[in-house]
């Protein structure tokens, strides 16, 4: 166990509470759609033990995806935001913090409360994003002690890996904010080889080592879980290689 393990991570000094709008209720944590919950983690917050909580839906069909049941968000959640606190409430002292994972947790509303309440719980935050709601990632970065942002490809690329049209543009402005409000960062790529090709990942490191990016971590496809079409397209790529 490392020596900091059971020390909860400090934070930026929270912000000023803001209020909801006149007539618009602010979304609380008991709305999220909770699709899963990890009680010990070691490798969703690099040097961190933390529990993870899986939300619920995501905007983009990435074909490398392993997770697509937790792609529709119209799915219900699979339990309360009340089993997280209970959990926080037992592993207070022996987890670092908290990660928000998905699906793409800034898609729902109620995330910015669960952060507040997690900080306030004395954790640290951890938030994997692929950066499709840059607004909602605004208003979190100064909650968060800790970003995982996945890249995917360089922008003339992005859309052949997200399946969605204009994905590029959220992705990389939520990329500025995220440089711009100094919390630490990694960017991840997840290499889909039937996009991607060698010169294409080196122009993407290139670009981001040229934003600032200090952390750019090139992952493999996973291939457990993904779709048959996909699976199918990746055995070609492959074959194509040889």
């Amino acid at each position: 166990m490392r020596p900091d393990a059971g020390v909860a991570v400090a934070g930026p000094t929270r912000p000023a509470e803001r209020a909801a709008p006149a007539g618009r209720a602010q979304a609380t944590a008991a709305s999220l759609a909770i699709a899963g919950l990890v009680p010990l983690s070691t490798c969703d917050w690099p040097d961190r033990l933390v529990a993870t909580v899986f939300l619920q839906g995501c905007p983009w069909r990435c074909g490398y995806c392993h997770n697509p049941a937790l792609l529709d968000p119209r799915e219900p959640g699979r339990l309360p935001w009340s089993d997280v606190t209970a959990l926080l409430a037992r592993r207070a002292g022996l987890l670092d913090g908290v990660v928000f994972s998905g699906g793409e947790p800034t898609r729902q509303a109620g995330l910015l409360d669960a952060v507040r309440q997690v900080r306030a719980a004395g954790f640290g935050v951890g938030l994997h994003t692929a950066g499709a709601y840059p607004r909602r990632l605004a208003a979190l970065l100064p909650w968060v002690d800790w970003v995982g942002l996945d890249l995917k490809a360089p922008s003339g690329r992005y859309d052949d890996v997200t399946g969605v049209p204009g994905s590029a543009r959220p992705a990389f402005a939520s990329l500025r904010l995220a440089l711009d409000a100094g919390v630490a960062l990694q960017v991840r790529t997840t290499v889909d080889p039937t996009v991607l090709d060698e010169l294409e990942v080196a122009r993407l490191s290139a670009l981001l080592a040229g934003l600032g990016v200090r952390d750019h971590v090139l992952q493999e496809v996973r291939t457990e879980g993904v779709r048959p079409e996909y699976a199918e397209a990746l055995a070609r790529a492959a074959t194509a290689r040889a």
